[in-house]
Order: C-alpha cells, then sequence, then structure tokens
C-alpha cells in the first residue's frame, strides 16, 4: 500500500489554480449546542433549500412535506403550471396541517384542500381559507391574510423544487449563481431517480457533507479506486458555493469530470475494471450503458489505443447505445464539461454529482438542535426512456445496510469517527489541504457571513 501511495504522490498533475492560505476551522460550527440552535434563524430562515423533484408531485393536489429544525412546509401543485409552499400550518391554533408518519422521511399525497384536524379549518390550494366554523365570532380582525396559510418562497432549477423562508430573499437563479449555469448545459431536469436511501447520522451535517466535498481523502479512503488510476483533484471556491474535479493531464481535461477512463498501460482493461468496481461496489457515477460499452473496448479498439481516444470512444459508443433506445444525452461542450468538474457543493447543504447521462447527489441537514446527529440523504438518477423510470421512494437505511454495497460505508466510517475525534481535547480544529480542500474552507467562510463567527483562521 506504501509504495502505490509513493506512486501517487509522483505522478499528480501540476495543480490548476495556486494554493489558497493554510488556514484552520474552530470545531464551534460542529459542536456547539448554541452554535446550532443560532442556525435556525441566521441559516436555515435565510437560504435556498433542496426540498424535492418537480416530476414528484405532477398533478394538481400533489404535495410532499419539508421540515428543517422547527418549521414544516408543505409543497403543493396548486395548478398545472404553478406549484406553491406554506408554512405546514394552521392559522387558528397552530395544529400541523399534514403529520409526517412515524418513522417516514415525510408526508405525500394527494388532496383538494387542508383540513386542520384540530377545529376542521379549511383552505384550498391557493393557501386561501376557505371555512372557519363560526366565524361571524370574530366580528373584526380575522382577516383573509390572517386567516390563510403562510406563504413561502418556492422556485425550481434543475428539476429540484427549492424554498427559502426568507419573504425577502434573492431569486434562486441568482443565489445559485455559477453553479446554475455550468451545469444549465448538462439538463439536470430530465433524470430521474434510479434510488434513493436516508438515514439518521451520528455526526454534524457540515461533518456529513464535508465527507464527500473533496477528492483528497479518495487513495486513503478508498484505496481499491487507486488500481484503475489517480484519483486525486481539485477543488475551487466558486462564490458562495464550491465545485470539485480530478487532475488531468494535458490533452485529457474532460478526465476531470465524472465519467472518466481509468489510467496505466492499458486505457481500455483499466476503463473495464473501473466501471465493474463501481456497479457492482457502489451503484453510483455509471449506468448498466456505461458498464455495458466499456466492456466492448478491449473488441473495437486495438491495444496501444491513447487514452485520450479510448475515453472519447467509449463515450460517443454509450452515447449511442442509449439513443437507440430513447435516450438522449445532453451535448456539453468539452470546455464546460472540464470546468464543471465532478461535484458542486451548493450552499449550504447539497451536493450535486453531475454527468451527462447520471448523477449523484448528496444533503444533510440537522436533526433536531443535536450537533451530534444529522438527516443524511444520497440519491442517483440518470436518464430514462420515456415512461420507463422506475417507481422509488426515500427508504430509511442504517449504515450497516448491505444496499450502501461496500464504498459509501467507507465515508461513514469517517464521519462518526471524526464527529467524536473533534471533541478531544487535543484537536485544535481542522486544517484543510489548501489545494485539494478549499470547499472546505469555502463553506465555513460563507456560513460565518451568515453565522456571524467562526471564520476560518490563520494556520500559525
Amino acid at each position: 500500500m506504501s509504495e502505490t501511495l509513493d506512486n501517487i504522490q509522483e505522478t499528480v498533475s501540476t495543480p490548476v489554480e495556486p494554493l489558497s492560505e493554510p488556514l484552520e476551522i474552530g470545531v464551534e460550527a460542529y459542536l456547539s449546542p448554541e452554535y446550532a440552535r443560532a442556525e435556525r434563524d441566521k441559516l436555515w430562515r435565510k437560504v435556498w433549500q433542496q426540498v424535492g423533484r418537480v416530476e414528484e408531485i405532477p398533478r394538481v393536489g400533489d404535495f410532499l412535506t419539508y421540515e428543517i429544525l422547527d418549521d414544516s412546509l408543505v409543497v403543493v401543485r396548486s395548478a398545472p403550471d404553478r406549484i406553491r409552499a406554506y408554512h405546514n400550518v394552521c392559522s387558528h391554533r397552530g395544529r400541523r396541517l399534514v403529520d409526517t408518519p412515524q418513522g417516514a422521511r415525510d408526508a405525500r399525497g394527494q388532496l383538494r384542500q387542508f383540513v386542520c384536524g384540530f377545529h376542521g379549518w379549511r383552505y384550498n390550494l391557493d393557501g386561501e381559507n376557505t371555512f372557519a366554523a363560526e366565524r361571524e365570532d370574530w366580528p373584526c380582525g380575522l382577516t383573509d391574510e390572517k386567516a390563510g396559510l403562510k406563504d413561502v418562497q418556492v422556485d425550481t432549477w434543475g428539476g429540484w423544487i427549492w424554498i427559502n423562508l426568507d419573504p425577502d430573499a434573492e431569486p434562486l437563479r441568482q443565489y445559485l449563481e455559477p453553479a446554475a449555469s455550468l451545469l444549465d448545459p448538462f439538463q439536470l431536469e430530465n433524470m430521474r431517480y434510479r434510488w434513493r436511501k436516508w438515514l439518521v447520522f451520528d455526526c454534524n451535517w457540515k461533518v456529513a457533507l464535508e465527507a464527500f466535498m473533496e477528492t483528497y481523502h479518495v487513495p486513503y479512503t478508498h484505496p481499491e479506486f487507486m488500481n484503475f488510476g489517480n484519483f486525486l483533484g481539485w477543488a475551487r471556491a466558486q462564490g458562495r458555493h464550491s465545485n470539485i474535479g480530478y487532475d488531468a493531464p494535458k490533452g485529457l481535461e474532460e478526465n476531470q469530470a465524472k465519467l472518466r477512463i481509468g489510467s496505466g498501460p492499458d486505457a481500455r482493461l483499466s476503463t473495464i475494471e473501473l466501471q465493474n468496481f463501481t456497479w457492482e461496489n457502489a451503484n453510483t457515477n455509471t449506468t448498466r450503458t456505461l458498464v455495458d460499452a466499456a466492456q466492448r473496448l478491449t473488441e473495437e479498439l486495438p491495444e496501444g489505443t491513447p487514452p485520450g481516444e479510448v475515453l472519447q470512444h467509449w463515450l460517443a459508443s454509450a452515447r449511442r447505445d442509449d439513443a437507440a433506445r430513447g435516450v438522449v444525452w445532453p451535448t456539453v461542450p468539452p470546455e464546460i464539461v472540464a470546468k464543471s468538474g465532478t461535484a458542486w457543493q451548493i450552499f449550504p447543504n447539497f451536493q450535486i454529482g453531475h454527468a451527462p447521462n447520471n448523477m449523484l447527489c448528496y444533503s444533510a441537514r440537522p436533526y433536531g438542535y443535536d450537533p451530534d446527529k444529522c438527516i443524511f440523504e444520497a440519491a442517483v438518477y440518470e436518464l430514462y426512456p420515456a415512461g420507463e423510470e422506475p417507481e422509488t421512494k426515500w427508504e430509511f437505511t442504517p449504515p450497516e445496510d448491505p444496499g450502501w454495497r461496500t464504498v459509501l460505508p467507507q465515508d461513514f466510517a469517517n464521519m462518526s469517527a471524526v464527529q467524536q475525534g473533534m471533541k478531544s481535547g487535543g484537536f485544535s480544529g481542522p486544517k484543510p489541504n489548501p489545494y485539494r480542500e478549499r470547499s472546505v474552507v469555502n463553506l465555513h467562510h460563507n456560513l460565518a457571513k451568515y453565522m456571524g463567527t467562526g471564520e476560518p483562521h490563520k494556520l500559525a
């Protein structure tokens, strides 16, 4: 193993950007109960949050709920071309209108009106109060505004539904830039769930996200991947957000992206092995079409084919196979593929790991006010022929469940161990790699702007 790691260090390509200043992050943001409580008003009630997919509520009256600390929201399709969001609370006495079933991630269903189970107050899909028993007993004061549901800002991008609890928040598109413009060519709105899982994890939500915000850990947490090439990569601050990608030699700029070939003396063979391993041990970042196209590389290309040609042939072959079954990949310019990298961290708590025909996404949010726990979610999407999308639902999946395969549990082991290790009297705080982990530092730069504390400081 040590010889392999030595070789990795020797073959890493020159950084595409200079090192950023070495910084250290305090542990307050991960461990402090007071910080966790302050996040409600200073962070979660101010930012845009992804709450579901547009295709999950296709019919008028379809709804889903979303909870973040003390706030519960209900998102409903109020008209064929309109989605609305409300605080999930009756304006009369504050009872929730829609209850989440015990043990479920959220509530979903179809309705014509919202009816409070306490005193029967009713609201139409536009949030208007249509019935309040004995309303004449309020001779004044119970205006339509007071009696109706309270709106929440809602918008869509990339096929996701986003909400913001701040009525004065900037528009979603503005908030998402530059991620939105660099990801638009991938047409993420056309993808559908392949699987989706969630769990309650024993770590802070930031620890959970940071486990996937860099590739610095890959050789050491997932050493088996090093049999297929160098998996070290870059991280770039992108204003509020950040993105990551793989280092790649000149001429293989597209290999900075999610769909990449294996390296070694024969890129055909290493790509076949990489695709097989990923499909069987992670079930992420690839599709059956990509795996099958890789299997043919030794039949379709001669030994000694340059890696760049192997990459182009493999992707073109898979694209044709998908087109034959009614799956059309978007055409993304090579420079956009390279610049967009493998994944975007959308502030504060959503990661989009994109590719032309599939994506892997993570999200994490607080589990109550316990800084040692979070709700963690992972979902894989891909392109399907129209009408052939699989039926999926959010499945509660404990970390030891075999459904996670073998790769993600390696990350899970780090997450809980990091949370515990940060409590040690001998730990002064995270010290992210100034090149490979600047995405972690950028997260805390932005958190500090909202929270008023926790700005990373110089590593003295």
